[in-house]
């Protein structure tokens, strides 16, 4: 039969025709002959056995194959030979496939295979469809999805392109043994029949097994899971149970995951505990164009009253309202509002720390909930910010609601400029505040800060730092007598002060090579010299403290113009700082040396306890890092006291170890615990015994692994009070599909009550199904 016949006759009973009939009608009639490739372009209906992506029918469509034949007599094209049918980025192949016009039925034989828009494979010893491929039936099914998982099936049929119905299915994200495959994956669910739903995305097995290395382990009549395929999907996610906790009991956790939309969710879960009441919470996320918005909040009814107890500063605790209903909010949003300006806000507020502690909330055993609302902007060398902060207590053993600030507001900003024409760079700074206290100094402060920096070198290779700085602050304050200055005054005062400051600071750096050229030597003596006037640390001018609490003379503050954390205290007076620093690297091998020392005209020895600087000549700081190979480093600083040969503040880390295993461990030594000077008023009388408490601590962990294998230990104690802190290790194995892990940690110390207490955790993962834990 002449072939522009037929195609014409054909054409003319295409409205008569499905549209999957006038699919291959059209194909056959647009065949283009090749001594071994035949291929045609249309625009069908979709063509896919996986509907995740809708295909429009006017994307184009293509057939290829080493020959293609038709016969008029029993309405048949048959396509044989690397048969390739693809639209978009779905592809069908087949040794062969057989389509009949008269019932629209397309059958395809011999390595049978879908590829998916998500990289999934569908491969079918025979397939049967019809209807557009929407319909139709698939033996000896195997399927490669996403996350490397894997479904196997005797038989599968398809309804209306959503919906696959499967016999005697197997699943797994299992690696498969290469050289047996006969040989069960590690675990792998098993099924009498199972259902895939493509437009909910999800799989539903029924009367299942849970197979470990081929034994079965559990039963389960009905399973449901998200197909691999899936970003996001509503559903309920693994719940949990522990057997015992100190305050819940036995508890079962049972979470839902919401998607509401493309750029929200929410994760609502239930906590039912024999020792407490229920508890709600939920999880709110949503990603905008111009920001993000979390919203993380519970409530619960607490059965637990508070127990009476003694804190750190020998008074009886007991805070009221800590039983009944409670709850909590923890949210957080920045939104951009233009190019240069954002805004934001982060809130977090519990009803008790009580109610923290019994239901476990995250952020249980810090000392505040802070929140804070803020408005910044950036522009070319600067920045602006205003906010308002305000702190809720947790540990009552440390620090009491009454004693926190209210910040609001609190406005700082930055400028730094280009190099001007002498060779120097201007920068100013400002940071302004409202303090409010119930219990202790309320005060407001005003700052200018201006800073200029010339730096310079000789053709000898000396460097020079020139700095001129203006420091400028106004306050006004009242209850001064309070927590956390303690002045001797009850009157409400305004002071200030200005300290004008000049400093030069010289690195002369003496660089060499070694070992021909593969090493170089460092030897850097480093000279400064400040002058301020003499303000005697500001405890004379009735100026309040916000931000200067601590005072840090180290290595990495020995050339710092103010080593207070901020600037409320400025260091004046006269004194000059000498420093060497020396580095040898060669061979992967470093070395790496700092010694230094402040001298100073003025001192004022009751300024801070312990600060290094109550002699002319302060202590000497140093440094150490050595790093001989790969297999080891060590860091270490000290503060050592020459007129006492006494070690003031010192700490260390090492590291150790060859592949697959590794040794940790650390060393810190203060006189004072780091609450010292925020609870007491160690000018007035002796401080509590914990806050004169030195502070030795020893920490250190090991780790090892070993093909699947993993295993950790860590412990802290100190040393000073002679008891652990904390201590714990891992346990576990992981493969590609698996995973197990069991943990231990046993705290030691005590947080606004409660008691040392050890936790025990094993969880167990399958990759696609999720974890589940054991507490």
């Amino acid at each position: 039969m002449a072939l522009r016949p037929f195609c014409s006759a054909l054409l003319r009973r295409r409205s008569a025709l499905s549209a999957a009939t006038a699919l291959g009608s059209v194909a056959a009639c647009l065949v283009v002959s090749h001594p071994k490739t035949a291929f045609a372009q249309f625009r069908p209906q979709p063509m896919h056995l996986n509907t995740g992506r809708p295909t429009s029918s006017n994307d184009p469509a293509t057939f290829q194959a080493d020959k293609v034949d038709y016969n008029d007599v029993e309405h048949t094209v048959t396509w044989t030979g690397n048969v390739q049918v693809w639209q978009g980025d779905r592809v069908l192949r087949a040794d062969k496939i057989v389509y009949d016009k008269d019932t629209g039925v397309m059958a395809a034989r011999g390595h049978v295979a879908t590829i998916q828009s998500d990289g999934s494979v569908m491969y079918a010893h025979y397939a049967e469809l019809t209807g557009g491929m929407k319909d139709g039936i698939m033996l000896h099914v195997n399927a490669n999805m996403p996350d490397n998982a894997k479904m196997a099936a005797n038989g599968v049929r398809r309804t209306g392109g959503k919906i696959n119905d499967l016999s005697r299915v197997v699943y797994t994200a299992c690696e498969i043994c290469e050289k047996d495959k006969t040989r069960p994956p590690f675990w792998q669910f098993r099924a009498f029949n199972g259902t895939q739903d493509l437009e909910h995305q999800k799989i539903d097995f029924r009367d299942a097994y849970l197979d470990i290395m081929g034994v079965p382990v559990v039963y389960l009549p009905y399973f449901s899971m998200t197909d691999p395929s899936a970003k996001r999907r509503s559903g309920f996610l693994m719940p949990g149970i522990t057997p015992h906790d100190r305050y819940l009991g036995t508890y079962f956790t049972i979470p839902y995951y919401w998607v509401i939309n493309n750029q929200s969710d929410m994760t609502v879960q239930g906590l039912f505990a024999t020792k407490t009441g229920p508890q709600l919470s939920a999880l709110y996320r949503n990603r905008l164009n111009f920001g993000q918005l979390n919203i993380r909040g519970g409530i619960a009814y607490d059965t637990h009253r508070a127990q009476t107890y003694t804190n750190s500063f020998g008074v009886e605790e007991r805070s009221g309202g800590n039983h009944g209903v409670q709850g909590h909010v923890f949210a957080s949003g920045n939104f951009s509002i233009d190019r240069y300006w954002r805004g934001g806000a982060n809130i977090n507020l519990a009803s008790s720390a009580n109610y923290m502690r019994d239901y476990r909330v995250q952020g249980y055993g810090a000392d505040t909930l802070n929140s804070n609302a803020y408005l910044e902007g950036f522009g070319t060398g600067s920045y602006t910010r205003l906010d308002g902060q305000y702190y809720q207590g947790l540990n009552q053993g440390v620090i009491h609601n009454a004693d926190l600030p209210l910040v609001l507001p609190r406005f700082t900003y930055n400028f730094t400029g280009q190099p001007d024409i002498l060779g120097g760079r201007l920068s100013v700074n400002t940071t302004d505040f409202n303090v409010k206290r119930d219990n202790g100094v309320s005060d407001q402060r005003g700052e200018l800060q201006l800073n200029w920096n010339r730096p310079f070198h000789t053709k000898m290779g000396q460097q020079f730092l020139l700095t001129l700085r203006l420091d400028s602050m106004v306050y006004r304050a009242r209850k001064l007598y309070q927590q956390p200055t303690y002045y001797n005054t009850a009157r409400t005062s305004v002071s200030g002060q200005i300290l004008p400051t000049i400093a030069l600071k010289t690195n002369w750096p003496f660089v060499r090579t070694f070992e021909h050229g593969r090493g170089t030597q460092l030897i850097e003596p480093i000279v400064q010299g400040i002058y301020a006037p003499n303000t005697g640390g500001g405890l004379n001018d009735l100026i309040p403290n916000e931000d200067s609490m601590s005072y840090e003379f180290t290595d990495s503050t020995l050339f710092s113009l103010n080593r207070y954390q901020g600037t409320d205290r400025l260091d004046g007076g006269l004194r000059g700082n000498v420093g060497i620093h020396a580095n040898w690297t060669w061979d992967g091998h470093i070395v790496d040396l700092l010694a230094g020392e402040s001298f100073q005209e003025h001192i004022t020895r009751d300024m801070l306890p312990y600060s290094g600087l109550n002699h002319h000549a302060s202590d000497v700081v140093a440094r150490a890092r050595v790093i001989p190979n790969q297999y080891f480093d060590f860091t270490a600083r000290m503060r050592l006291d020459p007129h006492t040969t006494k070690i003031n503040f010192g700490d260390a880390l090492f590291s150790a170890g060859i592949p697959h295993f590794r040794l940790r461990g650390g060393y810190v030594y203060e006189p004072v615990t780091p609450y010292y000077y925020f609870a007491t008023n160690y000018r007035a009388y002796s401080p509590n015994q914990l806050y004169t408490t030195k502070t030795s601590e020893l920490s250190g962990g090991v780790s090892v692994d070993w093909d699947n294998w993993h295993a950790s230990g860590f412990a802290r104690r100190s040393l000073s009070r002679k008891d652990f802190v904390s201590l714990g290790g891992d346990f576990g194995y992981v493969n590609d599909c698996f995973g197990i892990d069991f943990l231990y940690m046993k705290q030691y110390t005590t947080i606004g009550g409660e008691q040392r207490n050890s936790t025990y955790l094993v969880t167990v993962s399958l990759k696609t199904l999720g974890a589940f834990g054991l507490k």
